[in-house]
């Protein structure tokens, strides 16, 4: 009688382990469909990113074939002065920067 006591735990302690197995199983496999599903989610977000990238690129591969300096000269010049006055503006305003902050060197310094 005590062996079948033993056997009878044993078999009813396998059977409640692989239930709580099964059950863990199952909610990591429910787990991992849902992870799935967001990352087809954002692989299609992805996916239509990238399309607009592409497009983009074309769009500014498109642009640089047109802006050859080589084609117009009128405008090509036209950018250059362009350039040329941005180029200014910034100079002039590190100018000022570095004078102002020269000024109030010396009014600490004197």
């Amino acid at each position: 009688m005590l062996w079948f006591t033993v056997w009878t735990g044993l078999v009813l302690g396998t059977l409640v382990g692989a239930f709580f197995l099964a059950r863990d199983l199952w909610r990591k496999a429910r787990a991992l469909a849902e992870e799935l599903g967001r990352a087809a989610e954002v692989f299609g977000e992805l996916s239509v990113q990238a399309t607009a990238l592409a497009e983009a690129a074309e769009a500014l591969e498109a642009a640089r074939a047109a802006r050859d300096p080589f084609a117009d000269p009128v405008v090509a010049r036209r950018a250059r002065a362009e350039v040329r006055h941005r180029t200014e503006q910034r100079r002039a305003g590190r100018e000022e920067r570095r004078q102002a902050t020269a000024e109030s060197w010396r009014r600490f310094t004197h």
